[in-house]
């Protein structure tokens, strides 16, 4: 593949560097002979002197037998005019121009060119690197972050949870004794334990009421007996 480059600047000396040493033809143009200086010593390519615009410079270069042309100086109208050239006089199907207002470049699409603006991609390029470090809402977020959010993309992020200290879970209390119906007669008092032979234990601890033996039967008292004593004497 045979390559024209117009403009041995930084980018231009860069560029036809990485041409030849991929193994293409390429020929360099540039007014400034110092310009030159920027090659390699193995660079094995052409170098031409003259203005980029000037058929006769360009025919030197090998422009009619060239299948691209790229004009890289720091002149936007120059680049223009030399890609104008190299397209619609000489007929190079592939034609790039460099220029730095990004308001025209809508302008030589029209036309037909093809190019690249520093000042676009450069602008965008930075923004993307400053908004790494900013959260969606605007606020700035340590670095760290921003690489864990790269890290994670398309992974929610999962908040620490602060450790708690495990409360006691509440035991129910337990529910209070349902008082239980006694015998008449038995006087409710503290539970024990009857003792051994006891004919008849009372139920729940009730122990015998004032009146009545430990059977159930009532006492008789002294005035009834001697009643009784009285009705059988002779």
């Amino acid at each position: 593949m045979k390559v024209v480059i117009l403009g041995c600047g930084r980018v231009g000396a860069r560029l036809a560097t990485m041409i030849d040493r991929n193994g293409h033809d390429v020929s360099i143009i540039d007014s400034n002979p110092d310009s030159f200086r920027r090659l390699p010593e193995s660079f094995g390519g052409e170098t031409v002197l003259g203005t980029g615009i000037d058929v006769d410079v360009l025919k030197s270069a090998g422009i009619e037998r060239a299948d691209a042309f790229a004009a890289v100086t720091n002149g936007d109208n120059t680049n223009i005019m030399a890609t104008q050239i190299a397209k619609e006089i000489f007929g190079v199907h592939k034609v790039l121009a460099r220029i730095y207002d990004p308001g025209r470049e809508g302008l030589y699409h029209d036309l037909g060119l093809e190019t690249v603006c520093p000042t676009t991609l450069i602008s965008t390029r930075v923004y993307d690197i400053l908004s790494q470090d900013v959260s969606p809402d605007g606020t700035l977020v340590p670095a760290q972050a921003a690489a864990s959010r790269q890290a994670g993309a398309g992974q929610p992020a999962q908040a620490v949870q602060p450790a708690q200290s495990a409360q006691p879970t509440p035991s129910a209390e337990p529910a209070s004794p349902q008082p239980q119906a006694h015998p008449v007669g038995y006087a409710v008092g503290p539970s024990s334990a009857p003792d051994a032979g006891s004919p008849r234990t009372p139920p729940d601890g009730a122990r015998p009421a004032a009146g009545e033996n430990p059977q159930g039967q009532p006492h008789k008292t002294q005035e009834g007996v001697r009643g009784l004593r009285g009705l059988f004497r002779p």
